[in-house]
């Protein structure tokens, strides 16, 4: 029998350590995929994220400008899109992280100026994971 694949965002998963985020944002990688800006950083080889469990090997954080939604509504939907459509893509990535048994912080930051739609979202969501399979893979291929 198949093992059922589980789509959550369980608290292991979220991106909360205010040190993490520093060093993401200092030592970090980044790219952009309109609308999101995506910063990302290895972490380390062995039990990458051990509070979080078993699913540990992906933390995310999503961050909506101030600057451009100024209502605390409009930047919590964007922020719940974000997070709805990483919640049933992510599988895959994290995934390939525990085969490598690396661990990997992701920042996603909208950088759009309007409300999207959930679609648009959860089309570039996938692109942006599709993109961090394939660094972590050219990472994978450079180290051996």
């Amino acid at each position: 029998m198949a093992v059922q694949q589980r789509y959550t965002l369980q608290k292991g998963d979220k991106l909360k350590s205010k040190k993490l985020i520093e060093q993401l944002f200092k030592e970090g990688k980044s790219f952009s995929l309109f609308p999101f800006r995506v910063l990302y950083l290895e972490a380390p080889a062995s039990n990458p994220f051990p509070e979080a469990g078993a699913s540990g090997y992906l933390q995310t954080a999503f961050s909506v400008s101030k600057k451009y939604f100024k209502k605390a509504v409009d930047r919590n939907r964007v922020k719940r899109l974000m997070r709805e459509a990483w919640r049933l893509q992510k599988n895959e990535l994290s995934e390939k992280l525990q085969s490598t048994n690396k661990g990997l912080n992701v920042f996603i930051i909208y950088t759009g100026n309007e409300l999207p739609q959930y679609e648009l979202v959860f089309e570039k969501t996938n692109a942006v994971i599709r993109r961090l399979i394939k660094i972590q893979h050219e990472i994978t291929i450079a180290n051996t």
